[in-house]
């Protein structure tokens, strides 16, 4: 299975989102340039008809393709409407993709102070039981943790 399917079927990958969104998206356009196909006389082709669902859905209405009957008229409105959620969201998956990779660059880097301050103190530690200042435990010692740099997210 090719890498984005396996993303696709991955139900916690930002990415699997963002390719859900996108083909949701592009299933509404075309469904909705199908239906003005169907709905409007003046719509010669479904070429024609995906081009005005996208301007339409997307409210950009550059005029070269406009709905011609009262049907089509009304059809618009609720592609506006459509169209606007579906984009929104398509939009808001991407924001929420970027956002996520920087607060994760932060936890990193956030990670990797308390690694290195732990290190820090384990050393000031080992350096007081050198000079006599603390007694060493007499206790077998609890599982030391792995201090070294964790690896950097992807």
């Amino acid at each position: 299975m090719s890498g984005w399917l396996q993303k696709l079927g991955h139900p916690n990958s930002a990415q699997s989102g963002i390719i859900r969104i996108l083909l949701i998206a592009t299933a509404v356009v075309a469904l909705c340039g199908l239906g003005y196909y169907m709905v409007d006389p003046a719509i010669e082709s479904i070429g024609e008809g995906f081009w005005l669902a996208f301007t339409t859905a997307a409210t950009v209405g550059y005029g070269d393709l406009v709905p011609s009957t009262v049907e089509s008229r009304v059809f618009s409105v609720i592609v506006v409407v459509v169209g606007f959620a579906v984009l929104s969201l398509v939009t808001a998956s991407i924001s929420a993709l970027l956002v996520g990779k920087q607060e994760r660059m932060i936890e990193y880097e956030i990670l990797h102070d308390l690694h290195k301050q732990v290190r820090l103190l384990r050393e000031e530690i080992a350096e007081l039981r050198q000079e006599g200042h603390l007694a060493s435990p007499t206790a077998a010692a609890p599982p030391t943790t792995d201090t070294t740099r964790p690896s950097p997210p992807t």
